[in-house]
């Protein structure tokens, strides 16, 4: 322990100092696990129960007591996880037998070349597919016209591309005077609100 009193826990001498034992785990296993456990979700409320209010609702205070009582009260919860996620460890076993030199350059490069370029010039994707779905043309500002919160155009209409989160910000640095085309980015692509430049079209009419 430092003089000033300041020191960290580890994960470890945490379950050391409330369980009372820790079990090791071979290195890089617990990451595969982990992985394996997102996939298959086998720790998911619906299989072994909502923790927080179980933990909360337990009676008892010492690990073991908690232990004994969760399994009566989820009995095959523990076996029903542990069956999904071996699933899944076979499924990626399978899929690791598949990995060879020439794969793991193709993804290097899909994620450094590919990904890259992709997520740096999204807007253009945004644009492009706006303006086919109201069959016209686009582009991308200017400098002169970015300086003034416009990333591109619709047909002649200037428009601005902001992350979803810029809706909830209290306050704004910058007053956009033009439509604001919302986006979220997720695991498959990105979720694109363009709810403004559309209600616009109805109001024209």
């Amino acid at each position: 322990m430092s003089k000033s009193g300041v020191f960290r826990i580890s994960s470890e001498e945490l379950k050391e100092e409330i369980v009372g034992e820790s079990k090791p785990f071979p290195k890089y296993t617990t990451q595969i696990l982990n992985l394996c456990n997102q996939n298959a979700q086998g720790t998911r409320p619906q299989v072994v129960g909502q923790m927080t209010e179980l933990i909360q609702e337990c009676p008892y205070k010492s690990y073991i007591e908690w232990e004994k009582w969760y399994r009566t009260r989820k009995p095959s919860a523990i076996v029903d996880a542990t069956v999904k996620i071996k699933r899944m460890v076979d499924n990626l076993k399978g899929a690791i037998e598949l990995i060879d030199d020439q794969m793991i350059r193709s993804w290097v490069e899909d994620l450094v070349l590919v990904k890259t370029f992709v997520g740096l010039r999204f807007q253009a994707a945004i644009l492009s597919k706006i303006a086919k779905m109201k069959r016209t043309t686009f582009r991308l500002a200017t400098p002169t016209e970015e300086s003034k919160g416009i990333d591109g155009h619709i047909g002649e209409m200037p428009v601005s591309i902001k992350p979803q989160t810029y809706k909830y910000k209290a306050s704004l640095p910058e007053s956009i005077r033009v439509p604001i085309i919302y986006y979220s980015k997720d695991d498959d692509g990105i979720h694109v609100d363009a709810t403004s430049i559309f209600d616009r079209d109805t109001t024209l009419q």
